[in-house]
């Protein structure tokens, strides 16, 4: 009897195996189907790696290692190029005065994957399976289709500015259409690295953020940016002389530093580490690895970020375009006519940036940028290809072939992602790149606020469940930054000029509101705000109260 309350004792200080138990909420959590017998999803986790072993040590740079490697893939997302594309304009626009506000962004973002990474690690299961199993039919089906859009969107940013950095490279050569062809196929090829070793492909996405380290930080050196000016916007929240335009640019950050389907992506990403998910020192000692590795992860990313911000506020704040037209006409550049002989401020894109550099810079500089543009655009395609598969997998509980999988997560990006290209001229996609940034935007809500509702359950995570602290803070900064998000959209709606169009927005918002109001509802439910739980007014007896009750009656 006493080895069994022991055990009992365990037990309870243990989460599930399959981490889901059936919420007291019942309008949140439906009974959710056993998962211990199914066979594991093949994506990505063919091999576990191991943990080693250590005897009472506070830290290990062993484990440290050993857990190295979810979080970089993750912050590929912050390096994309939709992120470089925000930098540079960041930087021409208001030179170094929103760095303060990328810093508070990644910042958030760090708190937002920390919340995504306890969740994978208590329960065993990425956020798209949580979701399926917690939500019912209808909701569950609208959320997968809002996560794929928001995929696609960053997928085609990606793919598209691996075009943009081959044209680069070829002098024009390479064709915009052929450039995502080519990128498609490679993905392709790369995407198959993890059959030699999940450690291995690891390392090759910590190479491609090392010559995105190198390309970008050779700019930097090259540039000579005023480091008095870089401290003071980094530390000083404050944007002096600052207007309508700046406000967007930072608006703008917010949306392209923290991104939805990321979420998902690194709540799945932390399930290739052996961990028993029955020993809670193991779950409480695999939170604190992960949450220094992202720490690390996005502190690199940060500063790559830094030097792009950096490079085009030094050397192309306040420029006009004639100032630059005469740049490029003294060093014989064939791209001249990008720049109208007028005294408009500089507007510059990933296409655009390449030019100006080489031509205030020379060659060498345009061809380093392409390189990292290169390298950051193959390497996030390449993890919105994982996202996108765990999202449907997860969703739809697919049980696929791999190459199936992957063909299908792929081919949802590539159609609309072609026909861009062929009708879009490489010269001209600044439009096409805000719109995709709006699409995104508008999707966080359906990462953020399940996020936040799955890890303050404790009938999911158990004594890993998160505290008030937590929990307020969390809403705050979802509310906080959905808010920014949100006014970006109405910004962008506003600028378009067309009653029809503002008509057809205005009835997409309603039912768009409808949704993120009720995902609300069932967050503030798991909050603890149980006034709102009208179709479950009788609670269950806790879990502890009914083993204490059987023991007794034993």
């Amino acid at each position: 009897m006493k080895g069994d309350k022991n055990e009992n004792s365990e037990l309870k200080d243990s989460p599930p195996d399959n981490g889901v138990q059936t919420s007291q909420y019942n309008s949140i959590s439906p009974p959710a189907s056993p998962v211990a017998d199914e066979e594991p999803f093949s994506t990505y986790f063919e091999d576990k790696v191991p943990i080693p072993e250590s005897e009472n040590q506070i830290f290990s740079f062993r484990k440290l290692w050993a857990f190295t490697g979810p979080g970089f893939l993750m912050s590929i997302a912050y390096l994309d190029p939709g992120n470089i594309e925000s930098d540079l304009q960041s930087g021409a626009k208001a030179g170094f005065k929103l760095l303060w506000v990328l810093l508070l962004a990644t910042i958030i973002g760090l708190l937002l994957q920390r919340l995504a990474a306890r969740l994978g690690v208590v329960t065993g299961m990425h956020l798209a399976e949580v979701c399926n199993r917690q939500y019912p039919t209808v909701p569950r089906i609208i959320l997968w289709l809002m996560v794929e859009l928001a995929i696609i969107g960053s997928d085609m940013q990606e793919v598209i500015g691996c075009a943009i950095a081959l044209n680069l490279l070829s002098v024009g050569r390479i064709p915009l259409w052929a450039g995502v062809l080519i990128t498609i196929t490679d993905t392709f090829v790369f995407l198959f690295l993890d059959k030699y070793g999940l450690r291995k492909l690891e390392a090759f996405f910590g190479f491609l953020i090392t010559v995105m380290a190198i390309s970008f930080g050779y700019e930097y050196v090259l540039v000579k940016p005023d480091q008095g000016e870089l401290l003071k916007g980094m530390f000083l929240p404050y944007c002096a002389g600052c207007g309508p335009v700046q406000l967007e640019q930072a608006v703008g950050i917010v949306g392209a530093v923290i991104m939805p389907h990321n979420i998902y992506l690194h709540s799945a990403l932390v399930k290739s580490r052996e961990i028993d998910r029955r020993n809670k020192k193991e779950v409480k000692e695999a939170n604190k690895y992960y949450f220094i590795e992202s720490t690390i992860a996005l502190f690199i990313s940060f500063l790559i970020n830094v030097f792009v911000v950096a490079v085009f506020a030094q050397a192309f704040y306040a420029k006009t375009n004639i100032q630059v037209n005469e740049q490029c006409n003294a060093t014989g550049s064939p791209h001249t006519d990008l720049f109208p002989l007028n005294n408009d401020t500089l507007e510059v894109d990933i296409y655009k940036g390449g030019v100006v550099l080489g031509c205030v810079f020379g060659p060498a500089a345009l061809y380093i940028w392409a390189v990292g543009i290169l390298a950051a655009g193959q390497s996030s395609t390449m993890t919105g290809t994982y996202s996108g598969q765990f999202v449907m997998e997860g969703f739809l509980n697919l049980r696929w072939s791999r190459f199936a999988r992957v063909l299908l997560t792929r081919s949802i990006a590539i159609v609309p992602t072609l026909l861009v290209a062929i009708f879009q001229d490489v010269q001209h996609l600044t439009g096409m790149n805000d719109f995709l940034n709006v699409l995104q935007s508008m999707q966080l809500p359906f990462a953020l606020i399940p996020i936040l509702t799955f890890t303050s359950l404790t009938s999911i995570m158990n004594d890993f469940a998160n505290g008030w602290v937590w929990k307020i803070s969390g809403s705050v900064v979802i509310l906080v930054v959905c808010a920014i998000n949100m006014y970006f959209v109405v910004v962008y709606v506003t600028s378009l000029n067309s009653v029809l169009l503002y008509v057809l927005a205005s009835l997409l918002s309603i039912a768009y509101l409808c949704f993120v109001v009720y995902l609300a509802w069932h967050c503030l439910i798991a909050l603890g705000v149980s006034c709102l739980d009208f179709s479950s007014r009788v609670r269950k007896r806790p879990a502890v109260l009914i083993e204490e009750q059987s023991e007794y009656d034993s």
